[in-house]
């Protein structure tokens, strides 16, 4: 008995049965993205009177370090203040330790502190450049941890943050909050009664990241403990907001161990982007690697990065959980790699191995599997899809005439598709270059991370349906089993090439999967496609391309406000949205293939329409507010010898205006009638060499200032010029003599 044929639902009908999911998608992926626990106050539970880990007590810390102190360049006197109260702190730390160790001698713990002290040089390479830097006496606090014997020492698990900070940034998140995270950690593994490590802990406080990781070096070519290390927990701060990401993972097995913390956020994607080197930074976790050969979990938060390294880098501006999340989490990790389960002496043989592990998070899931087992899973899954889209498949020709073949079917559905994908990245890209180079009015997304997705999410979708009406009509069912072919396909080929992003394709395309069986149950041939197959093959897409949207544009969007003038970063936030815009709705092709050609033309006016509407919104932003600051350089600096003074202003961004700017500051402080200009930044220019290499990320001007007027005063009357030894030889017709220059002060020759 055939089924009964179903009435079609137009496209408003459609989607109205399908909003709730595409707004119940994001938002579960939204909180899940950004939740944070609720902080805690109480040095102990009042339950149970044991210890535990307080976010107002690490803010507290983080408070006195960023805001009573100040800013912590390197050898500044406010980085000594910071060096000598974490070295106070250490010796209160390790005065609680011995009392309760007199206090209960059954009891296996030992806690010692080194207040390291040296000089040091080592080479750099960033950017393309070599640096060569030297340090002296520079000084670190060392904590270690242990059961006191000789066998508990000799595998160590090491956990490492900065003192100094960055010039003019108070360093409330970066790095005073993971300051305060390990030393909140060193008291409540001190304080619980039960604790006793099967392996050594050792807390470094290194006091120089900032100067490009002096104190890391310092620690791990000169202290006697640093061979002992046996894996790094790295703590970083980039951003004020959300939950710590874990960028760097260098192993199998302390991959492993955090995916036994509470809150486990990271990914094989930002693990591979950062080690591709796209994002052109580093932390003290490479001094590890490079002179210690040890694994380990390099961990920030980067949240609003916006106040990276500026002055509003403060306590006020972390968010409530955010230090809770970091501390829970490296608390477990230590409770772990001090027990008897821990990798360390394991990872006390195998050192330094690029790992061939995915991990994610999946829907709560925190899942890890190894490249093979990616390979094998995600091959099947492609074979699986082309077994389902063979047996689901219908002829679209009438019974009459002479059919098409699967092949043919499904290439056509491939060329839809693709151009589909092609389209998106043309709309948002026709776009950008509207914004940028015609209106002049790039960057009016910077004050927002999500702002970028309204202007350029609507283009994306224009150039995608837009496509369609190029390709022409292509079978609903086509496109659909398409979609799920090329998804598994790419994921699996991705993988056996070693690179673990495959598995964000592998997880949008399984669920298509159940979805085309479920149709070929509940529809008749040559039915639309059942809207419950929508529902279930957009559900991952949706969720997991959302959480992949909030990691990249936290990096990104911020990240262009110091990436340079030359750097097209209109295009970079486009092209981010077009793509993963499409990733996030892979089934808009086969729904607008189920309608004619007249809705299809009326869809994609309405959506230039919205797109012209989401222009001119945001032709009227401002690319800056008061906590999305531009970043401006200035240098004031004076020939003693020439009495010269130039004043060195210069941008790191595209952001229109700055040209003006400089413009306005020329006229009020410059020397009467000079024309600005900007100076070449290149290796060569030397006025700059005090934040080399990021020099090279800059747009300069350099003006001349009047001379101050204690320099316009008439020459001293001690200056004097004259000649002795003044001899004339007529025969040679030569003349020799010896000037004599007397010169109050300094003078170059």
């Amino acid at each position: 008995m055939s089924k009964t044929p179903r009435s079609r639902w137009g496209p408003v009908r459609s989607l109205l049965v399908l909003a709730p999911l595409f707004v119940a998608g994001p938002f579960y992926a939204y909180r899940a993205h950004y939740g944070l626990p609720e902080p805690i106050v109480e040095l102990f539970d009042p339950v149970t009177s044991l210890p535990q880990v307080s976010e107002a007590q690490i803010l507290a810390h983080a408070k006195y370090l960023s805001e009573d102190i100040g800013y912590r360049t390197v050898g500044s006197a406010e980085h000594a203040a910071g060096d000598a109260w974490v070295l106070q702190q250490a010796e209160t730390l390790r005065g609680e330790c011995e009392d309760l160790v007199r206090a209960h001698p059954e009891r296996k713990l030992q806690c010692e502190v080194w207040h390291q002290q040296g000089s040091g040089s080592h080479r750099f390479d960033m950017m393309g450049r070599r640096l060569y830097k030297t340090y002296v006496n520079l000084t670190n606090i060392v904590v270690r941890l242990s059961d006191g014997t000789e066998e508990g020492k000799k595998d160590a698990v090491l956990v490492n943050s900065h003192v100094d900070s960055t010039l003019p940034s108070p360093g409330a998140a970066d790095d005073a909050m993971p300051v305060g995270v390990m030393l909140e950690s060193l008291r409540v593994l001190i304080h619980t009664p039960d604790w006793q490590p099967k392996h050594a802990v050792i807390f470094l406080f290194n006091n120089a990241e900032e100067s490009l990781q002096d104190g890391s070096h310092l620690f791990t070519t000169q202290h006697p403990i640093a061979k002992t290390v046996r894996t790094v927990i790295n703590l970083e701060a980039a951003g004020t907001t959300g939950p710590e990401l874990l960028f760097q993972a260098t192993s199998e097995q302390m991959i492993k161990a955090y995916a036994k913390v509470p809150r486990p956020y990271g990914s094989v994607i930002a693990n591979e982007v950062f080690s591709s080197g796209i994002i052109l930074s580093d932390t003290d976790f490479r001094q590890f690697q490079l002179y210690l050969n040890v694994t380990g979990l390099d961990m920030a938060v980067v949240g609003n990065s916006y106040l990276y390294h500026m002055r509003k880098d403060l306590v006020e501006n972390l968010e409530p959980g955010v230090a809770q999340h970091m501390a829970d989490n490296v608390h477990a990790l230590l409770l772990h790699l001090t027990s008897s389960d821990s990798p360390l002496p394991e990872l006390a043989t195998t050192g330094y191995t690029k790992p061939q592990t995915v991990f994610y998070e999946h829907f709560g899931f925190f899942l890890v599997y190894s490249f093979t087992t990616a390979k094998i899973l995600y091959t099947a899954t492609f074979v699986l899809a082309l077994i389902v889209a063979r047996g689901t498949f219908v002829n679209p020709a009438p019974a009459l005439k002479r059919g098409t073949s699967f092949l043919g079917e499904q290439i056509k559905g491939v060329v839809a598709t693709s151009g589909a994908f092609v389209g998106a990245a043309v709309g948002v890209n026709v776009v950008a270059l509207i914004m940028d180079k015609v209106l002049g009015k790039s960057f009016s997304w910077f004050t927002s991370v999500f702002a970028p997705v309204f202007l350029y999410g609507p283009a994306a979708l224009s150039g995608a349906l837009a496509s369609q009406l190029i390709v022409g009509r292509v079978p609903e069912q086509t496109t659909f089993s398409s979609i799920m072919v090329v998804q598994s396909f790419l994921g699996a080929l991705i993988q056996l090439l070693g690179v673990g992003a495959g598995g964000t394709l592998f997880v949008s395309s399984y669920p298509l999967i159940p979805a085309l069986v479920l149709n070929a149950v509940l529809t008749s041939p040559g039915d639309d496609i059942s809207l419950w197959s929508y529902a279930i093959g957009q559900v991952t897409p949706l969720v997991t391309g959302s959480t992949l949207l909030f990691s990249v544009v936290d990096v990104f969007v911020p990240l262009t406000g110091r990436v340079g003038e030359e750097a097209p970063s209109e295009f970079i936030i486009a092209n981010i949205v077009g793509v993963i815009c499409s990733y996030i709705l892979p089934l808009t092709v086969p729904f607008v293939q189920r309608f004619s050609r007249r809705i299809l033309i009326r869809l994609v006016i309405f959506m230039s329409m919205v797109t012209g509407v989401a222009m001119a919104v945001f032709c009227m932003r401002s690319p800056f507010d008061a906590m999305h600051q531009k970043r401006l350089y200035v240098i004031h600096m004076e020939n003693i010898t020439s009495a010269e003074q130039h004043l060195h202003v210069a941008g790191a961004d595209g952001a229109p205006g700055f040209h003006t700017l400089a413009a306005d500051i020329a006229k009020e402080f410059s020397v009467p009638g000079v024309t600005p200009t900007t100076v070449v930044m290149d290796d060569w220019n030397s006025d700059w060499d005090t934040i080399y290499p990021f020099s090279a990320f800059l747009t300069p001007y350099k003006f001349d200032l009047p001379l101050r007027p204690e320099h316009q005063d008439p020459l001293d009357p001690d200056f004097k010029i004259t000649a002795i030894n003044d001899k004339v030889d007529e025969v040679a017709g030569t003349r020799s003599f010896t000037l004599v220059v007397t010169h109050p002060g300094i003078i170059w020759t």
